[in-house]
């Protein structure tokens, strides 16, 4: 009889365990519309769902993006301005050290020498930083020193060309850039000229040079804008803002090709839509996008074997203009950050469909653009 209570006992600590919540932190990244505060750090329960501000703002100016260093010791923010160096209509960068309570402590500024940078990211080492230009069409390279701190540019690449979309596609726009879970190779999404960029990164002077394959020609007009990787690194989904579709590119032999292209939108929706994040599911099983103009999450069911995408429901983000989106880090839900409406929403991943459902928690905040998760 005792050792039935003991079992008993121990089944009920280890159900307490597993039913434990975690919090995490959240940083949110916004457009500042003349405002010191730009980054808002928040604290979320895994369980239930909620977040709850911890009212500890970082003073930034329009922090459009944010990176969190592998390290989880740094926070990266771009300045997504023109007019920060009158000579080449810089924008900027900032490094941030992460206090153990989460605030952030400001470490330095350096010029991005490219004007509205929009994206930020860091290679798989933490030692490398490139910085999408959108305006400026081009990149801007930049070392991680051993404090978290950057240094200068060490390197700029300018894109060439244009596209056909009316008023959105006069010169290049780059719009995100990362680095290959290898960090040997990084792809840059440029919205102006229909083209994702491949760089082989070297340990050189140069930090990067083009790839064999320099980039892969997408339909023109499409913009691609986003883009998420398969944890085999076999596939690369880009979301194209301009024409609402993600293209599915899986790697043959040494080259990148496309297999599929596919709509983000319902066949009978006739409105105006722009589409602007994408990323996987931790397991892989499906893909998630964001409409701005619908103001949906399109959800799509991956085929792990040959890549492809079918899409099993859009859901609205009960906001306006869903900007970027994250999975928190349990995998159980995605928050998305409404640019117009001001708010952060939050949904339920449903394990086996991948499908979402509104959680009903929303929290106000000044035109979120960027969610990143200490993970």
């Amino acid at each position: 009889m005792m050792k039935v209570f003991i079992i008993s006992l121990l089944c009920l600590f280890f159900l307490g365990q597993q039913v434990e919540a975690k919090k995490h932190l959240l940083y949110v990244g916004t457009y500042t519309k003349g405002m010191t505060n730009g980054i808002f750090v928040y604290s979320f329960n895994d369980r239930s769902g909620r977040l709850v501000d911890l009212k500890e703002p970082a003073i930034s100016n329009n922090p459009s993006f944010l990176a969190i260093a592998p390290n989880k010791k740094f926070l990266y923010a771009v300045g997504e301005l023109d007019n920060l160096d009158s000579i080449s209509q810089s924008g900027g960068l900032s490094s941030f050290k992460i206090e153990p309570d989460g605030k952030l402590t400001l470490i330095n500024h350096v010029l991005t020498h490219g004007a509205n940078p929009c994206h930020v990211s860091l290679s798989p080492d933490g030692k490398k930083l490139v910085a999408s230009n959108y305006t400026g069409g081009n990149l801007s390279f930049f070392n991680i020193l051993p404090d978290g701190s950057l240094s200068e540019m060490v390197q700029r690449i300018q894109h060439e060309g244009s596209g056909p979309f009316p008023g959105r596609q006069t010169e290049p726009h780059a719009h995100s850039a990362r680095f290959n879970a290898t960090g040997k190779l990084l792809f840059a999404a440029d919205l102006g000229i229909d083209e994702l960029k491949i760089y082989d990164v070297t340990s050189g002077e140069k930090m990067v040079v083009p790839s064999a394959q320099p980039f892969v020609k997408l339909e023109p007009g499409s913009g691609p804008r986003h883009m998420d990787f398969s944890a085999d690194g076999r596939f690369i989904y880009v979301i194209n803002e301009l024409s609402s579709t993600i293209v599915v590119l899986m790697k043959y032999g040494g080259e990148w090709k496309q297999v599929q292209t596919i709509k983000t939108l319902p066949k009978d929706f006739k409105g105006e839509s722009w589409c602007a994040d994408i990323h996987l599911s931790a397991d892989g099983r499906f893909v998630y996008g964001s409409n701005r103009g619908h103001n949906s999450i399109a959800v799509f069911k991956r085929e792990p074997n040959n890549g492809k995408l079918e899409m099993i429901e859009t859901v609205p983000v009960e906001g306006n203009w869903p900007r970027n989106f994250i999975i928190d880090p349990s995998g159980k839900f995605l928050l998305v950050a409404n640019q117009k409406s001001n708010d952060i929403t939050v949904f339920q991943i449903d394990p086996l469909s991948g499908k979402l459902k509104y959680t009903g928690f929303k929290v106000s905040n000044e035109s979120p653009v960027c969610l990143q998760f200490l993970k």
